[in-house]
């Protein structure tokens, strides 16, 4: 059995080389390297194309999610899970929406780390307790209301790229690396902010205010 090569992301070398220790030890999976950043992540990534990447979120030189959103886009093929301590939304959804596999928290059990990885390695999602009952609140949760008029965000303006051009909300979906649910709260935060009430409405506005070209 091919071994899973992992790339450990982390600005503290003391995690580090407690990860290093739990894989290290641990049958079918190599440690291929680590950064301590996701600038350092990305070039090491691209050096030893690992099959996990264990990332932390807050980190200098690069945060964890624009690495997680290039590593996405650069190398598809590479799963990320994220290991942070930080389970808030406004962690979480970025960090999902920018392309990880999965999303865990420190205080994890070493058993449950390691099946994580075996699982992200496959492709298969997986999330802490928590951050599975904050995403299942917020896909549940109606979408508040948007002043109309207020500018639309680079999100939003993406998802009416791809509507415009005549993709569904699942390949929109696919594409931006984001639930359907996501991509059905940014139509309809742009419907509000453009006063109108449906897709084809939307993408003509847009097309008037000069927002789509």
């Amino acid at each position: 059995m091919t071994a899973i090569r992992l790339l450990i992301v982390d600005d503290h070398p003391i995690v580090r080389d407690g990860l290093r220790g739990v894989f290290d030890g641990e049958e079918g999976f190599e440690v291929a390297g680590e950064a301590s950043d996701g600038a350092q992540a990305l070039e090491r990534a691209a050096e030893l194309g690992p099959d996990v990447v264990l990332m932390d979120l807050r980190m200098p030189a690069m945060g964890g999610v624009e690495a997680i959103r290039r590593l996405r886009a650069d190398r598809p093929d590479i799963r990320v899970l994220v290991l942070t301590t930080y389970d808030t939304e406004s962690d979480v959804l970025p960090a999902i929406e920018a392309g990880a596999t999965g999303y865990l928290l420190k205080d994890a059990p070493r058993e449950d780390l390691i099946r994580a990885v075996r699982a992200a390695a496959e492709g298969q999602p997986v999330l802490a307790p928590t951050v599975a009952q904050r995403l299942m609140t917020r896909v549940q949760a109606p979408p508040a209301p948007v002043p109309a008029g207020e500018a639309l965000t680079d999100r939003e303006l993406e998802v009416l790229r791809l509507v415009a051009s005549g993709t569904t909300n699942r390949e929109t979906a696919r594409t931006l690396f984001i639930s359907e649910a996501t991509v059905k709260t940014h139509l309809l935060h742009a419907y509000a902010k453009l006063g109108v009430r449906d897709r084809a409405a939307a993408v003509s506005e847009a097309y008037k205010r000069g927002l789509l070209k």
